[in-house]
């Protein structure tokens, strides 16, 4: 039989993603270290830009890290759930947007422009919307493996950090129930106003949130069963791709409250799944605070963001490139003839 003729290999199951994960550069952290002590500022004296300087060359294993070769991933699904009118917007928005992000219209055009950010999108059977999941799980097993591995394959190597994001109309329904099932409370703990919802509206919203959990029985500790049963496809799929970049060596910044509750779902599975992550900014979906709190995250920007889209992940791109440049780029006491600090 011609090599060609052999059949694929089959794929391996989406928990695989998680085994054998090695843990940061412990070298290349260390060597970060030596030479900030060495920069011409006080220890310390640029706050939270040294400690991205030091996550980044953990994962990218570079004593020098760098921040030139930036992807962005955005991912859409549609929701069955849509039709009980969790949204302000009907879901033929998604595959609209879809369109519009290809044509460059939408705001994470605009920033990956200015940033010099490589943009993906990436729709996932958009005419086939999920499962109602008040009624049982969103996707079959095969559905979900299917989603998972789309956003696994997306992530390439060489990139020198990656931008997650997505699109889907009552996905911040789907995020709020991940977040219920995994950590419990009330519906109204984590469902907010998505896209625009009135108090009324989120009310509605928060209590089919309950169903939901309560139709799909899946215990806090199978976060990839939670994440079968209340996710959605581009859900899925984010999560395949924090699994694979963690893989890959690739530091990820996380976008909003979808993006974050897909991650959790991996958070679920093994404790040390997203120390390749850190969350781009502080969504103004109330339970993003909520979420980020219980993964022990501190946002880098707060700027009363809600688009999705990997919007705030993108504009995070430009502080971790600042913080790059001045561990680069500034001198050290002996070269540029500066008096360290005194001893004693």
């Amino acid at each position: 039989m011609p090599a060609d003729d052999h059949p694929a290999d089959p794929a391996p199951p989406p928990a695989a993603l998680l085994d054998g994960l090695a843990p940061p550069d412990a070298a290349a952290v260390a060597a970060v270290r030596a030479r900030e002590g060495r920069l011409t500022k006080p220890p310390g004296s640029l706050g939270r830009l040294e400690e991205i300087t030091e996550w980044l060359a953990g994962w990218q294993g570079r004593a020098r890290p760098r921040a030139d070769n930036v992807r962005a991933l955005v991912f859409a699904g549609n929701h069955g759930v849509a039709a009980r009118g969790v949204s302000a917007f009907p879901a033929e928005v998604t595959a609209q947007m879809v369109a519009n992000f290809q044509a460059g219209g939408a705001a994470v055009n605009q920033l990956c422009g200015t940033f010099g950010v490589d943009l993906s999108v990436i729709p996932l059977d958009l005419d086939n919307p999920t499962a109602d999941f008040t009624e049982g799980p969103a996707m079959t097993g095969p559905e979900f493996e299917a989603a998972f591995r789309a956003g696994a394959d997306a992530v390439k190597d060489g990139a020198d950090l990656l931008c997650v994001g997505e699109m889907g109309i009552a996905n911040t329904t789907a995020a709020a129930a991940l977040c219920l099932a995994l950590y419990g409370g009330g519906g109204a703990d984590w469902a907010g106003p998505g896209t625009g919802l009135q108090a009324d509206g989120v009310s509605a919203k928060a209590r089919i949130v309950e169903q939901a959990v309560a139709a799909n029985a899946v215990g806090p500790a199978d976060g990839l069963g939670v994440l079968r049963a209340l996710g959605g496809r581009e859900i899925a799929a984010m999560a395949g791709a924090v699994a694979q970049a963690r893989r890959l060596g690739v530091p990820v910044l996380l976008d909003g409250f979808v993006a974050t509750a897909a991650a959790a779902c991996l958070r679920a599975v093994r404790p040390d799944a997203l120390d390749h992550c850190r969350a781009a900014h502080l969504s103004a979906e109330p339970g993003h605070a909520r979420l980020l709190e219980r993964l022990g995250m501190a946002p880098l920007l707060h700027l009363g963001m809600r688009l999705g889209e990997a919007s705030g992940a993108v504009l995070a791109v430009g502080l971790v490139r600042a913080a790059v440049a001045c561990h680069a780029g500034m001198a050290t006491f002996d070269s540029a003839g500066v008096s360290g600090k005194a001893a004693g």
